[in-house]
């Protein structure tokens, strides 16, 4: 009985320091990392695709949500979503910014704003403790103008202002637009991936993270 008692208690010390040492992901983002238009979005969203990929060690958190936008004063702001304060409450080793399509939209595009508000998200995500390992992701093109949105604020304001921040702030970029530039056809609507353009996604970040 004793020595069943100490097995039990072993167990459960590897147990606790397998999941201590476990490098949790927050992906943070819209509906693209939401998983809009997804038949099983549960399954097949690109956080999910990229808990696979990475296998086990990792535990990735879906911290999406559709309609965001990063700027304060945008007509969704991310920063007013729950999703924003689970990424607080996971404590994450590694972050994942995908945001910035939504705000291409003329009611949301300030240039000045989105670049302050980019350096603030990145300064507030900095306060979690063990000082997370932040990535920067350019937007997936535009293949259609819809809601709003476009290609051209993208390439034109988006872009250049996250490069600058990136190097400002001595943070990796994870280029999707460029890396997703020939996947017109997995864009059904223009603006989001099918299954097909988030397992893409999924592997292009995946490769970006397992090099750092």
């Amino acid at each position: 009985m004793k020595r069943i008692g100490i097995v039990c208690f072993s167990l459960v010390i590897v147990a606790f320091i397998s999941s201590s040492q476990e490098i949790k992901i927050a992906c943070v983002g819209d509906s693209i990392t939401e998983g809009y238009g997804l038949v099983r979005q549960s399954k097949t969203a690109y956080p999910v695709l990229l808990n696979k990929i990475l296998g086990s060690g990792y535990s990735v958190l879906n911290s999406g949500r559709s309609a965001t936008a990063l700027q304060k004063k945008g007509d969704f702001p991310y920063w007013t979503c729950k999703e924003f304060t689970n990424v607080f409450v996971f404590k994450p080793n590694i972050i994942i910014i995908a945001l910035g399509t939504n705000d291409t939209k003329g009611q949301n595009w300030k240039i000045g704003n989105f670049a302050k508000d980019y350096q603030a998200l990145i300064d507030t995500f900095k306060t979690i403790p063990g000082k997370p390992k932040i990535f920067v992701c350019l937007p997936v093109p535009v293949y259609k103008t819809k809601w709003g949105i476009n290609d051209s604020t993208i390439t034109n304001g988006i872009i250049p202002i996250l490069e600058k921040l990136a190097q400002i702030n001595n943070l990796p970029i994870i280029d999707l637009y460029h890396q997703m530039g020939d996947q017109s056809e997995n864009f059904p609507d223009g603006i989001h991936p099918n299954e097909k353009g988030v397992e893409l996604l999924a592997e292009i970040v995946g490769r970006e993270i397992k090099k750092k």
